[in-house]
């Protein structure tokens, strides 16, 4: 009969250890509110890749020499009132994906759950989707600009709540990409790797870092960059769409600009109209 009370006991022990293992499991971080893109004053152009340093060759990336004359020539562009390297992205309103979709142009919003954590950009990007459920690279995947992105949570400080998420992003990537409104270039085989490891600063809780290392054939090494995000609590959420408004119309392989008048007007001097084989020619009066 002393046995019965023994079995007892050990059933009941059985039992509860499943409810102490779940108690045990870390808790997710708050993160919610708007993260705007990290503002370093003094420094000219666009946003750019590297925060800490200006855009274009400011950003000294480890370009082998074919992409530098790549970024040469898309500046060189630009400065004739082209759109260069940054041509589908800024005209087209393609999305910029990997990494140009985390510069921040709008505040970013995360949203964690315990299988995907979501980041919502907004305007031409949508969002990322990073799984975090421990499933497998897929064998096929369909080619993206955000490509596909397996993601990790760590307990770093072993406090209960997990602080940190390591994630990996990879192809097949759609392009062409750029890492900034330069034309700044990924190589045009689009098969980049990114890893990312994102945390809320433990001095300055304000503050967000996405530290990325880009791994792509356009680079001699790896390039890192620490870029951080400004917590907005009281950022009021808008819409905003590339095609809303548009003020550059592209037509064909060239882009010109559209008056208020809704007229076309160039973008370059000497720059040629666009084709008019299918229109009637208008007779003057």
């Amino acid at each position: 009969m002393p046995y019965r009370g023994l079995i007892g006991i050990v059933i009941a022990a059985a039992l509860a250890a499943p409810v102490s293992a779940q108690a045990a499991e870390p808790k997710y971080p708050d993160w919610k509110g708007a993260w705007a893109r990290f503002v370093v004053p003094g420094l000219g152009g666009q946003p750019s890749f590297d925060q800490t340093k200006p855009w274009g060759l400011g950003q000294q990336a480890p370009l082998t020499e074919e992409y530098k004359k790549v970024l040469e020539a898309s500046l060189a562009d630009q400065a004739n009132g082209g759109e260069g390297n940054f041509f589908d992205h800024g005209v087209r309103c393609y999305p910029g994906g990997m990494p140009l979709m985390m510069i921040a142009f709008r505040p970013l919003e995360f949203v964690i759950t315990p299988h995907t954590t979501y980041v919502l950009i907004g305007g031409a990007e949508h969002f990322r989707r990073i799984f975090t459920d421990g499933r497998d690279w897929p064998k096929d995947s369909e080619p993206t600009f955000s490509g596909y992105a397996l993601g990790k949570w760590l307990d770093t400080d072993g406090d209960g709540v997990y602080d940190t998420l390591e994630v990996e992003t990879r192809g097949p990537f759609k392009g062409p990409r750029a890492y900034d409104a330069s034309g700044l270039p990924l190589a045009f085989d689009n098969e980049s790797t990114f890893k990312e490891r994102i945390y809320r600063d433990k001095a300055d809780p304000k503050v967000l870092h996405d530290v990325i290392t880009v791994y792509d054939h356009a680079l001699t090494k790896p390039w890192t960059v620490d870029k951080k995000y400004v917590h907005e609590p009281k950022h009021v959420w808008d819409e905003a769409y590339c095609t809303e408004s548009p003020s550059m119309i592209a037509i064909g392989n060239e882009s010109y600009f559209l008056d208020f008048e809704g007229n076309l007007m160039p973008v370059r001097k000497d720059q040629s109209p666009p084709d008019l084989r299918y229109f009637k020619k208008q007779t003057q009066k």
